[in-house]
């Protein structure tokens, strides 16, 4: 299975025995909206609901951490997912969620894990069907093994402004990177990490949500000043939005790391650097 995969490729695959669909929809806050109630409104048929909002550390305070093994497995089994299943993710968020997802499937060891190109907007829009009901999963085996080499802390990322071994490229909107506008959470100084490059998730994608490919998709990062030949470390306000990012280098062959406590924990350390800016 590609990485990222067709509406028609869905439509012919539903059904398959060791296919699992699940819906990881995250919203903020501010976009009152509610994830779980709106896949109970309609979702692709035989999905399950993937609540990333709570698939977290709930012991740590930063946002969106990383969860223990144990939970991801428990929550994953409970879902019906096995260890060898196919897996297609996919959101209804302006946030591109789903690559959220697809991060911390393949992170926790899932083999064959993909997105769902245009989300459930261009499922809905070509008329596919959807359905309220939720067939209770039968459960699975999940055995989340966890490999943490593509995970930055908050160490790594103070240690990467001396030596410059890794390019930082930051998701957020150009506005909260330079520091022109504020920061959705209280307390939180404004700005980037020092040496940082700026590359909005959103122009990752056509104007339809579906992904840009290939050249176009190569340009987004070259625009930015970003060589993907280079390793590179990503981050935004809360390591969800990163993830686009590595899902984007992933699409032109190449490996990312996230930082994932991303300006949730760096903006809001007195101790760490800011800078203010474009870069």
């Amino acid at each position: 299975m590609d990485s990222l995969v067709t509406s028609e490729w869905l439509a012919d695959a539903i059904g398959a025995g060791d296919l699992r669909i699940l819906d990881a929809s995250y919203f903020l806050p501010d976009h009152d909206r509610d994830a779980r109630a709106e896949f109970a409104d309609g979702h692709i048929p035989g999905a399950q609901f993937l609540d990333l909002a709570g698939l977290r550390d709930e012991a740590d305070p930063r946002p969106s951490m990383l969860p223990p093994a144990e939970m991801f497995a428990s929550r994953m089994a409970a879902l019906g997912v096995n260890d060898d299943d196919r897996i297609v993710v996919y959101d209804n968020s302006p946030l591109r969620s789903a690559a959220r997802a697809w991060w911390m499937l393949r992170l926790f060891g899932a083999c064959d894990v993909a997105i769902l190109d245009g989300g459930l907007s261009k499922w809905t829009g070509e008329g596919r069907p959807v359905e309220r009901d939720v067939a209770q999963a039968r459960p699975g085996r999940f055995s989340a093994a966890a490999d943490r080499s593509g995970v930055r802390t908050l160490a790594d990322m103070r240690a990467n402004i001396g030596s410059g071994a890794e390019q930082v490229v930051d998701a957020r909107s150009s506005g909260r990177f330079a520091g022109a506008d504020p920061e959705p959470r209280a307390d939180m100084a404004s700005g980037h990490i020092p040496g940082a490059h700026n590359l909005p998730y959103g122009e990752l994608f056509h104007p339809d949500g579906t992904w840009k490919r290939d050249d176009a998709l190569r340009r987004a990062f070259a625009d930015r000043g970003i060589d993907l030949d280079r390793p590179m470390v990503t981050s935004c306000g809360s390591g969800v939005t990163a993830a686009v990012l590595v899902f984007g280098a992933h699409l032109l062959g190449h490996d990312a790391a996230l930082y994932d406590g991303s300006w949730s924990e760096w903006g809001a350390d007195p101790d760490t650097p800011k800078q203010t800016g474009e870069m």
